[in-house]
Formats: structure tokens, C-alpha cells, sequence
């Protein structure tokens, strides 16, 4: 059945942090600590008032980055160079995942609110970088973070997406929103939840994948 309904796809969109790895590799619990850092370095604050921070502007905008450009014009790329400075080594490879997307019809993109070369540190660590036509991160969006549709906007004008023939896997569902509205096929990788916007859920994108070719 899901075979059929990904028939017209032929263009696949992943996002990449809790969707391409599994969370239990716990790279945003190495994250959260360095943003944390960031904020009270950059505005002179304490630990806890940073982590307050954090995630006051994750919720208000979208993404910690947004609040702090939008607050306190705080330059990106400093910010995104620090906080993605991590260790990658709890990631594994992922022969099964690289299969699963080699045998999907059509272009394979990653679309992240992380930068591009986070993104291909990631999927280098995972063993799935070459199944991968293009990787798009946030600075290709001009900083503006998913779920805003401006994100999904400029990054499908860059990579030519066409949404009518395109699905959306993401970890996140409120990032389904934009693309389910414009017509994507969207499937929630991780635990259920409800909504019109989620088409699909799995816990195991690999399998899911694999029903597909």
C-alpha cells in the first residue's frame, strides 16, 4: 500500500538530525551544552539564563539562531561553527539505510536547519553520503529555519523540487506542515502522532524505505 501511494515521487527529501541517525546518539545532548555556552559567552549571562534562552527563542522562532539574529544580531556562521563542533563517533554506519536509499527512483536530497557541512560529516559517519544528489543547510535558506514556509521556499527553488512529485521524511511533524500543505507526500520518522500533515510514520526508516523500491 505505501508503495503505491509514493508512486508519482520523484524527488525525496530527508531532513537530517533524528531522522538520518537514530536519537539515541545523543548528538543534541553534546549540542545543547555548546549553544548554552554560546549565549552566555555572546551576551554575558549565566549558565541557567542561557538555557532559559535557548529554548525560549527555539520556541518563539523556530530555531535558538533565529532568537539570538533576531534579538541580539548575532552573526550565523559563528554561531553555527561552535555549536556544530561535536564528536561523531556514537554514530554507526548504516548499510541497510544506504540500500534502502540507493534503491529509491529519482534524486535524494537532505534539507537540514543544521549547515551543510554538518550535514556531510553526518552522513560520512553514517556510511550514506554518496546516496545523497544534494545537501542543503540552513545558510542556503539565508538562515531562516523549517517550518517556515520562506525555508521551504528558497531551498525547493535551489534544488528544483517539485512538490506534487516529492515526499518529505522528517523527525519533526510540525516541519510536515508546509510540505503536506503544498502537496507532499510527508512521513514522521519517529515515535506516532496525530495529524492530517502526517501521511506515514515509521520508527525504522530503512524498512520503511525498503517497501518503496
Amino acid at each position: 500500500m505505501a508503495k503505491e501511494a509514493f508512486r508519482p515521487v520523484d524527488t525525496w527529501v530527508f531532513d537530517l538530525d533524528n531522522t538520518l541517525y537514530p536519537p539515541e546518539a545523543g548528538l543534541f545532548a553534546q549540542m545543547n551544552p555548546r549553544i548554552n555556552g554560546f549565549i552566555r559567552t555572546t551576551l554575558g549571562i549565566s549558565e541557567d539564563e542561557a538555557a532559559v534562552l535557548r529554548k525560549s527563542y527555539w520556541q518563539q522562532y523556530g530555531t535558538t539562531l533565529s532568537g539570538l539574529m533576531a534579538e541580539h544580531g548575532v552573526e550565523p556562521l559563528a554561531y553555527l561553527d561552535e555549536v556544530h563542533d561535536i564528536d561523531l563517533s556514537t554514530l554507526t554506519p548504516a548499510p541497510d539505510l544506504h540500500t534502502a536509499l540507493n534503491a529509491l527512483p529519482g534524486r535524494k536530497i537532505v534539507f537540514t536547519n543544521g549547515t551543510r557541512e554538518h550535514a556531510k560529516r553526518v552522513t560520512r559517519a553514517r556510511g550514506i553520503d554518496g546516496a545523497f544528489d544534494a545537501i542543503y543547510g540552513v545558510e542556503d535558506a539565508d538562515f531562516v529555519p523549517k517550518p517556515k514556509e520562506a525555508a521551504f521556499a528558497r531551498v525547493f527553488e535551489l534544488a528544483g523540487v517539485l512538490p506534487r512529485t516529492a515526499a518529505m521524511f522528517e523527525d519533526s511533524a510540525h516541519n510536515l506542515q508546509v510540505p503536506h500543505a503544498w502537496g507532499m507526500r510527508t512521513v514522521l520518522v519517529g515515535p506516532p502522532e496525530d495529524g492530517p500533515h502526517i501521511h506515514h510514520q515509521t520508527e525504522d526508516l530503512a524498512g520503511f524505505l525498503s517497501q518503496l523500491a
